[in-house]
């Protein structure tokens, strides 16, 4: 087993690692970089074996192919790893939270939760994130660039995915339904939300709920 020496410390963030091609790759993670690029349709990367994945896209080479729902993948490990959402088998779990998870990646995200780290900072406005794709989107506030447009009023967003949330005030599409009573919402978490006063599960008490007669503290208020 390798001792990480101080030698290939990151300066940034103080992380350390074992070899130097090591620290180099890790470094592209703060400054953004991505030196490999697709000759199909320009998209860049900070490694190269992540292009080589890309390119599967555009080869169509992704003989393995999921039973279950028929998705296509370049490598067996990508399978099995699928598969599990299938399988519902999470073997990743959260000391914290006991959250599960398929992958060790996502687990690795998810416990910056828990710690309030966030190694990825706006060289602007200092502002910290815990993921480069946010700090990424953080970017385009401070470029004023805003690629995603709504078709009927013209507002500007710089996620896709706000321009599909906003969207739906428009349509007055409420995909997302109570199986209790039916009610309907715009997001998940307005759903989630509601949820709480069927199952009376009161996770977050902020005291802005209280009873005046026996002190007890609710989420949410239903007059």
């Amino acid at each position: 087993m390798h001792v990480e020496s101080d030698k290939h410390r990151c300066k940034l963030c103080n992380k350390k690692f074992t070899h130097s091609r090591d620290l180099k790759r890790h470094i592209l993670i703060h400054t953004g970089e991505r030196p490999f690029s697709c000759n199909v349709c320009d998209k860049k990367f900070t490694q190269s074996d992540h292009l080589k994945y890309h390119m599967h896209i555009h080869n169509d080479e992704r003989p393995f192919s999921c039973k279950v729902c028929n998705k296509k993948f370049p490598y067996l490990s990508h399978l099995k790893c699928h598969m599990r959402i299938h399988a519902a088998e999470c073997p990743f779990s959260c000391n914290v939270c006991n959250k599960k998870f398929t992958q060790s990646s996502k687990l690795k995200r998810h416990i910056l939760i828990h710690t309030g780290e966030r190694p990825f900072s706006c060289k602007l406005c200092n502002k910290k994130f815990t993921q480069s794709s946010s700090l990424k989107c953080h970017m385009r506030i401070h470029a004023a660039e805003c690629p995603f447009s709504c078709d009927v009023c013209n507002k500007k967003f710089t996620q896709s995915s706000k321009l599909k949330r906003h969207i739906l005030l428009h349509t007055g599409e409420r995909p997302f339904s109570c199986k209790v009573c039916n009610k309907k919402f715009t997001q998940s978490s307005s759903l989630k939300h509601h949820m709480h006063i069927h199952s009376g599960e009161m996770s977050v008490v902020s005291g802005k709920h209280t009873c005046k007669v026996c002190n007890k503290k609710f989420a949410v208020s239903v007059f």
